[in-house]
């Protein structure tokens, strides 16, 4: 029997390698941002065509390479970072695993130029699916530019894989952002199909910020500064007013290094705790800078997971920094009663002698009865005894008991002050409680109705049908809303424009990454049309769902919310039948659209054994 074990080519390891590397294009510019900044690079342009599949390219002014370099380069593990084992403890460089420029050019084709300064000539290669077709002498600029087109050609099941081209610009766009605040003394250019997108020129941490994400964001963030013998921690987090629900801007930098690190982000969300409810984050943008020889980035092709040697100090050092910060720039002033200008408090000395007027008595107590200007009774017990006595009238009036003859009043009272039920006046069929809950008799038991889940099932069934028709109705705003967002989400928001306007939205786009909503769908008349767009346009950045059957879920969703009945809102006999009969009549009414349950049905045996 033959042998079975044999060595994979280069081209099938270096395939099989790229599947771990370069997982979209946002991979292939983060590893060719990288070696750039590795090379010296001050200036980096990216242009990208298609967002990233048909075209790739990066332009720097680093230090180039000479002509065995560059065939070396594309080899696997071949890299000038490190030499041996050791130089992993102390990196200096964002690559050093020499796998990514192999993995690339295993899915792609690749035109690279490159020319060392000094030299007169540089050299020119182009490579096809790890082959190398060509190498030869060229004249260029000194630096490297490098071109990578066709990605995933020779791979078609990833390449379909692939999501629309707004979703995978997003995803360029935040691995742009991360590249650009981890570098902000070097300037960097993004152009995607001829368009700029940014252009950055080399700015502190807080400049930069602003460039990158509004201008109205640096005003949005305290600094945070700390410095051990173990950290040094700076950067800025935002104030809890400028908390965000959905697509916080969460930023954690270790050595000039982006990173994931949930223990540290748990540690900064421990500082808002009892600042923020729970379903908003704050923005931050933090910086460690510690000893290479303590931390191990060789945890993941992506290099984003680090280990900390001292990982629980430094949580700890983390969370006083923020807190420290949170404190001197939230908090109230405090008064400080050995100042001249102190304002000057009169100590309460009441006046036994005073008399009783309401307008000129300086020891007014609001609680005692005999100062009501409503000329409240003095007998609060008379008072007490008459309305439990109108109390019981309405229960007697409002229940009707018939299932036994013998059920006295006294049980019905009892029976009152034990579950404090509010009912609506009894009907054969359905019946309000609390002005929440609709109560009906079903086959199996007693059916209790969520009447604000009910309805807004109810109507986003509807909405969502009309939104899918284009029938929803359109409102003029009186004074249009101006919709400011950052690039990356204006890269989205031209996606969705013409779905939004075949939603009932009037969108104009006014330049500079800013669009005016002249006119929203009508049932919205209550909500911010500006806050809905914007919620729109992250979920759809997030998401990476189809915009235009998202966007229409989104409108249904929103427009069912808005216009359902609220909890506490007393509804008439038709009205509660008219909801229950339309619930029912959906394909699947045990849940709204967002998971929570409309109603839960009570059987004969749960009452049985409840009442014992």
């Amino acid at each position: 029997m033959s042998d079975i074990i044999r060595l994979l080519p280069d081209s099938v390891a270096n395939q099989i390698a790229a599947g771990e590397v370069i997982q979209r294009p946002a991979s292939v510019i983060k590893e060719l941002v990288e070696n750039a900044v590795d090379a010296g690079g001050t200036q980096i342009t990216i242009v990208i065509k298609d967002a990233g599949r048909t075209l790739i390219q990066v332009i720097d002014n680093g230090s180039g390479m000479s002509e065995t370099d560059a065939r070396m380069a594309f080899e696997r593990h071949a890299t000038s970072k490190i030499t041996d084992a050791s130089d992993l403890f102390s990196l200096h460089t964002m690559g050093f695993r020499g796998e990514a420029l192999a993995s690339i050019a295993a899915i792609a084709q690749i035109d690279l130029r490159s020319m060392r300064h000094g030299d007169s000539m540089g050299t020119r290669i182009i490579i096809n699916g790890s082959v190398v077709e060509s190498q030869q002498p060229e004249a260029c600029v000194a630096g490297t530019n490098i071109m990578v087109k066709n990605l995933f050609y020779n791979v078609p099941a990833r390449r379909k894989f692939l999501k629309k081209d707004s979703v995978e610009l997003s995803q360029i766009m935040r691995e742009f952002e991360r590249l650009a605040l981890v570098n902000c003394d070097r300037e960097f250019t993004l152009v995607h199909n001829d368009v700029t997108l940014h252009s950055l020129r080399p700015a502190p941490m807080l400049r930069r910020i602003a460039d990158l994400f509004g201008k109205n964001l640096d005003r949005q963030l305290i600094p945070v500064e700390s410095d051990t013998s173990i950290v040094r921690i700076e950067g800025y987090v935002g104030l809890p007013e400028h908390a965000r629900k959905r697509n916080p801007l969460q930023y954690l930098t270790v050595n000039g290094r982006n990173m994931r690190h949930p223990p540290f982000h748990k540690a900064i969300l421990s500082c808002y705790e009892r600042l923020l409810p729970p379903d908003q984050q704050p923005n931050y943008f933090l910086n460690f800078t510690v000893e290479p020889d303590t931390i191990d980035v060789n945890i993941h092709p992506t290099k984003h997971e680090i280990k900390f040697e001292n990982e629980q100090a430094i949580w700890q050092i983390l969370a006083a920094a923020v807190r420290e910060s949170l404190g001197r720039f939230n908090a109230g002033p405090a008064i400080d009663f050995d100042r001249e200008d102190v304002p000057d408090i009169p100590a309460f000395a009441p006046d036994a002698t005073a008399s009783h007027n309401i307008d000129t008595e300086p020891g007014y107590n609001p609680f005692r009865v005999e100062h009501s200007r409503s000329g409240a009774p003095n007998d609060w017990m008379k008072l007490y005894d008459n309305f439990n006595s109108r109390r019981a009238d309405a229960l007697s009036s409002a229940i009707d008991i018939t299932a036994d003859d013998n059920y006295s009043e006294a049980d019905s009272h009892a029976l009152q002050g034990e579950l404090d039920l509010d009912l609506s006046p009894a009907t054969p069929s359905v019946m309000q409680l609390k002005n929440r809950y609709i109560l009906s008799p079903s086959r199996d038991g007693l059916m209790v109705v969520d009447q604000h889940r009910a309805h807004k099932r109810v109507l986003y069934e509807d909405y969502l049908r009309s939104a899918t028709q284009g029938n929803l109705a359109s409102q003029r705003l009186i004074f249009p809303e101006v919709l400011r967002l950052s690039p990356a989400q204006n890269a989205i928001m031209e996606t969705l424009a013409s779905e939004a306007t075949h939603l009932g939205f009037d969108l104009t786009p006014t330049g500079d990454n800013t669009w005016s909503i002249n006119a929203s769908p009508a049932a919205l008349a209550d909500l911010n049309p500006r806050d809905m767009m914007l919620m729109m346009v992250e979920d759809a950045t997030e998401s990476g769902c189809m915009p235009g059957d998202n966007l229409r879920e989104r409108i249904a969703i929103a427009m069912a919310e808005n216009a359902s009945v609220k909890p506490g809102q007393a509804l008439s006999r038709d009205e509660m039948d008219r909801i229950t009969g339309e619930l029912m009549k959906l394909a699947s009414p045990g849940y709204t659209p967002d998971g929570q349950r409309t109603f839960i049905i009570l059987s004969l045996e749960e009452i049985t054994r409840m009442l014992g």
